[in-house]
């Protein structure tokens, strides 16, 4: 599980591939973390926060990347 966090600069200079794969590392973690909480392990709800917010932060770039290859 990586730590570092996302910024949405960082993620703009990444190419469509590299968010993609970023974003299946998230999501990956994503389930991890629920699969540890309903098997009663202790998770920190930071954690599962940043993550969620990170996964939201990499469909914008995504989104914004998308956007603007339409309007070019």
């Amino acid at each position: 599980m990586s730590a570092q966090k996302l910024s949405a600069a960082d993620l703009r200079g990444k190419s469509a591939k590299e968010l993609q794969d970023l974003l299946v590392e998230k999501l990956r973690e994503q389930f991890n973390q629920r699969m540890q909480r309903g098997s009663g392990q202790p998770t920190r709800p930071s954690m599962v926060k940043e993550v969620r917010r990170d996964i939201a932060r990499i469909h914008t770039v995504m989104n914004e990347q998308k956007q603007a290859g339409k309007a070019s």
